[in-house]
């Protein structure tokens, strides 16, 4: 451990309760629903996908449509290959998967299988636009079967989270489909994994369902831990600040170090779960892939720049988008940069529970976009001790207007020196 590292851990930094305990309201919501275009204040705000059971039901996103008011309870079977050998499949009609269906509904069953995996579903834990996530437990057979093919990432209890999908529309099919291919193609202990996924043809009112299945993570999100820090007034300690972020910072390597490389185009601390480990550092773990993507585009037309401009919008949250996903040039090289300046509002929410450029919201005639643009950053009143000089200058460095000034990411973590002045 060098450079920032080593002269933030030598300056001290602050220090007060880093475990908190989440009130029974709080979320344990730990997966990526359908996202929707961030219009509310409390979106605005860098609000996850993630939300307490009893939150309010949400509004449609164009990804998949308005929510479903019925009733969530379906059983299905898919397969395990690519989603195009999936597709290939669902035209079959009927199979030794439909049969596994047909039963548990001739039998008044409760499960879900998910290829040779059978699962009872337990609770619903959230719901949002088409989606809805489950608490589930393996069937001890299936789940005896599955240990024996990969190591098991279920809680200690046994249980997973399953995201189930109702898709009307090729469109959201496709999107379904991306979604899991690309969660698919990482392998990291700080980026969260897809354990297994289905995709099924259905009669009625959905032309398909998917089902997704992640581990569980019962501490929330670092936006969840964030409200409980503020209404006590606590920060994370200068070293688990560090800790936590150099997670982030090994997982997006890990994204970043792809041919081509994929940006995650919503990080943010919504997006960020952890786990409270007693006697060791947090453990982060990023998640939602739904809106990665191959990082670098090329943008020659001012329509062009236009159509990037509508995408970010639905698909990354406001107080975190870098300033040319507001305002893209018509002839601009777009890279994953974008992630270095939402890693950099990601890292101030961490140390101040707060997103930096949020004040925005609150003012009169203020304007989140103008803030961000012009990169207005205000440091709040924080612990006592303050956090090191360091780390603001380590955020003044990645918040950089001009996406040409800001570190990649191997700059961030190969290097961590203290970054050079803007003067």
């Amino acid at each position: 451990m060098s450079g920032l590292l080593l002269r933030c851990l030598q300056s001290g930094g602050a220090y007060t309760n880093t475990n908190p305990p989440l009130s029974s309201s709080s979320s344990s919501f730990f997966l990526p629903l359908p996202k929707r275009r961030k219009a509310t204040a409390e979106a605005e705000a860098g609000r996850g996908e993630f939300a307490a059971a009893a939150a309010a039901p949400r509004s449609a996103h164009p990804k998949y449509g308005k929510p479903n008011r019925g009733s969530p309870e379906t059983r299905g079977r898919g397969r395990r290959s690519s989603p195009a050998a999936s597709e290939g499949r669902e035209g079959m009609g009927c199979s030794i998967s439909g049969l596994n269906a047909l039963y548990d509904a001739a039998t008044g069953g409760g499960d879900v299988w998910i290829n040779e995996r059978r699962f009872r579903v337990l609770r619903q834990i959230g719901e949002g636009g088409f989606a809805f996530v489950y608490l589930v437990r393996e069937h001890q057979a299936s789940a005896d079967a599955a240990r024996g093919r990969s190591p098991s990432l279920a809680s200690e209890d046994g249980t997973y989270a399953m995201k189930k999908v109702l898709i009307q529309s090729k469109e959201q099919l496709d999107l379904v489909k991306e979604e899991i291919r690309v969660s698919s193609l990482f392998n990291h202990p700080n980026l969260l994994p897809l354990l297994d996924h289905a995709i099924i043809a259905v009669k009625g009112d959905w032309n398909h369902e998917a089902y997704l299945l992640f581990p569980v993570y019962i501490d929330g999100t670092l936006f969840d831990n964030a409200k409980v820090m503020q209404s006590r007034k606590e920060f994370y300690s200068t070293i688990d600040v560090l800790r936590i972020f150099q997670q982030l910072c090994e997982g997006l390597k890990h994204m970043h170090s792809f041919d081509p490389p994929y940006a995650h185009n919503d990080v943010k601390t919504g997006n960020v779960l952890i786990t409270h480990r007693k006697g060791q550092a947090p453990l982060a773990t990023l998640m939602d892939f739904g809106s990665a993507r191959p990082a670098r585009k090329e943008i020659r037309s001012r329509s062009e720049a236009l159509r990037l401009q509508e995408w970010a919008a639905e698909h990354c949250s406001a107080p975190y988008r870098a300033p040319e996903l507001w305002d893209c040039p018509s002839h601009a090289d777009i890279d994953e940069r974008t992630d270095i300046w939402s890693l950099g509002c990601t890292l101030y929410a961490i140390m101040y529970n707060v997103s930096p450029f949020e004040y925005a919201l609150g003012e009169s005639g203020g304007s989140l976009q103008l803030a961000i643009v012009n990169c207005t950053l205000k440091w709040p009143a924080g612990p006592s001790p303050p956090y090191p000089d360091a780390l603001h200058q380590f955020i003044t460095w990645m918040l950089q207007p001009q996406p040409a000034m800001r570190p990649h990411i191997d700059d961030i973590i190969l290097h961590r020196k203290q970054p050079p002045s803007n003067s």
